[in-house]
This record gives C-alpha cells, sequence and structure tokens, in this order.
C-alpha cells in the first residue's frame, strides 16, 4: 500500500470516476491511475469501485467505508509533512485562504498589508466563493483557513470560531426618495423598502438570508429585481438608479461612494457574524496562527488551541 494508490482512489470519487480528470490532476497517465487503483483493491481484497467495462461508475458499498478511512491517511500524511516543514522552514511556506467576496475585498485587506510585512516569506493563495463552497475547500484540504458566514458553522469536520459581527445598510442616489426622507429626520422603515425595487446579493452570500427573513416576519414583499455577488456590482446599479441597494455595511466607504447615500439599517436586519474555520484534524503551522491573530486579534494562538481541544474531547 503507498500513498499515490491512496490518491488515485481519493481523486477518482472527487472527479466523478473520471480516470482522465484523475491523471490530469495526479501528473501521470490514465492506465497508470487504473493500475494504481487495482493494486489497492488487491491489497484489500475488495472492489472499492463499480465497474461497466473499464469505466469507474461509483463506489461499492466496501467502497463507502474505506473512503473516509483513505480521506483521513492522506489528511494525516499532509498534516506530517506540514509538521516537519515547521522545524525546517519555519518562517516560510504557502497559505491558502478561502473567502467570500465580500470578506476577500473589505475585510481581509488590512490583516493580508500586516502579515505580508511581518512574514514576507509566505505566499498567499486566495479562493473565493459562496459560503458552503468556503466549507468544501477547507474539507478537501484544498484551503488552510476559511472566513464566511455563519453557514460554515453547519460542518461538523470544521472548527468556526467567532470573528466579528456586522450589519447591513441602503445605499441609494443622494437624490432618492429615500435620502431625501432620512434627511427630514424620518426612520427607515421595512415598508418603505418595500416600496422600490431592490438589488441586493444572491442567495447564500453576505447574509441574505436575514434580509429574507425579515420582509417575511413582517409579510412585506421583497422585490429584488437584481443581484449579485458583488458589492461594487451593486453599488454600479443603484449609481444608475435601478433600484435601491442592500449591503454590508463594510461596502460603503464614504470618500470612494460619493455618489451614494448610505442609510443605517441596522435595526431592520439581523445581525451577521463573520465566521473563521479550519478542518479540525489539520496540523496548523506557525504562520496559520499569526494570520488568524492578525485578521481578528481575540483569536490568538492559545484561544484556538484550546477551541481545538475542547472539540477534542467532545469527539
Amino acid at each position: 500500500m503507498n500513498f499515490q494508490q491512496l490518491r488515485s482512489v481519493r481523486e477518482a470519487q472527487r472527479r466523478g470516476f473520471n480516470l482522465t480528470e484523475v491523471a490530469q490532476a495526479l501528473h501521470t497517465s490514465q492506465p497508470g491511475v487504473s493500475r494504481q487503483i487495482r493494486e489497492l483493491e488487491d491489497e484489500l481484497g475488495i472492489d472499492i469501485f463499480i465497474r461497466a467495462g473499464k469505466r469507474l461508475t461509483g463506489l461499492t458499498e466496501p467502497g463507502r467505508n474505506v473512503m473516509p478511512i483513505v480521506e483521513r491517511l492522506l489528511r494525516e500524511a499532509e498534516n506530517l509533512r506540514r509538521a516537519g516543514e515547521d522545524f525546517a522552514r519555519a518562517d516560510s511556506g504557502h497559505l491558502r485562504i478561502a473567502a467570500t467576496h465580500s470578506q476577500a475585498r473589505y475585510a481581509l485587506p488590512p490583516a493580508v498589508r500586516d502579515f505580508r510585512n511581518t512574514h514576507p516569506e509566505v505566499s498567499l493563495q486566495f479562493q473565493q466563493g459562496t459560503p458552503q463552497q468556503v466549507a468544501r475547500l477547507l474539507m478537501d484540504g484544498e484551503a488552510d483557513i476559511g472566513i464566511a458566514t455563519e453557514a460554515l458553522a453547519q460542518h461538523p469536520e470544521l472548527l468556526t470560531l467567532p470573528c466579528y459581527r456586522w450589519t447591513h445598510t441602503v445605499l441609494v442616489p443622494h437624490d432618492h426618495p429615500l435620502a431625501l426622507e432620512t434627511a427630514e429626520g424620518k426612520p427607515l422603515t421595512l415598508a418603505q423598502l418595500g416600496r422600490h425595487p431592490i438589488i441586493t446579493y444572491e442567495s447564500g452570500y453576505t447574509g441574505r438570508g436575514h434580509i429574507d427573513e425579515a420582509f417575511s416576519a413582517a409579510g412585506i414583499d421583497l422585490n429584488v429585481v437584481l443581484v449579485a455577488m458583488d458589492a461594487d456590482v451593486i453599488k454600479t446599479y443603484v449609481e444608475l438608479g435601478l433600484g435601491v441597494g442592500i449591503v454590508a455595511a463594510i461596502a460603503y466607504d464614504e470618500e470612494r461612494d460619493r455618489q451614494l447615500r448610505a442609510i443605517d439599517a441596522r435595526h431592520l436586519f439581523a445581525d451577521n457574524l463573520t465566521r473563521l474555520a479550519v478542518r479540525r484534524d489539520a496540523y496548523l503551522r506557525d504562520y496559520v496562527y499569526a494570520f488568524i491573530e492578525t485578521f481578528a486579534p481575540p483569536l490568538n494562538r492559545s484561544v484556538v488551541q484550546q477551541a481545538r481541544a475542547s472539540h477534542a474531547l467532545a469527539d
């Protein structure tokens, strides 16, 4: 049994049993992948995959039981490699961060700047996606840190830690009726918003669920005319007069967004919680702890390690 056999089996499942894609991912040949899989099956005395001729079409029942063990062995092998690197090259390496667009665009830049100043030998790699995609990247071992909303806490394989709370704000052109009304001291209400077309985030992004919940609870129809993953896109169409924007408050910059008026909406929608997640069984190098604390100072190494130990005891 060897790690190449284990990698071939894991990639076959991840890539929909397409051995051509597996071979490309592992930088080898398709016959080589087939041989590695068959050798492991012979070693174990079971068929891991269902076959139709030479094609793999799914997992057998033994295969479904074996796959979590394969994943665990490969994760531990990666942990072992990282532990060695911590001693051999303590201040250099790669840090892979997966985040939603709003976090990558607005929350992460100051932390990245400060981290680069203290860890110039660590290269950073960013990937963006929905909270569910961020979670998947972590669970597949393709990211070291994930930053998103509460959705990360839905996955027991991940240790999720609260970073900070944030609210939504409403954006309109300066001559919009809502801007004029609030300038006169009238508080913004959901009923007022319900009379206007809304431009906001796609479902699953940046607290959109709390927006939908607020309108539903009030029995007011939410007239969404345009959705986007990116607050900058939302702001562009608000400037064109196509609707009222609802975005994360952190996405509004008074100097940069001079064409728009921001109206506080924290009293209308529930607070959102940004979470940072790591895989519970991952070995975290020193600079991973350093980045976590740079991004969220209360999450120092001791706090993170205590949280990991608590979860391990709970298991």
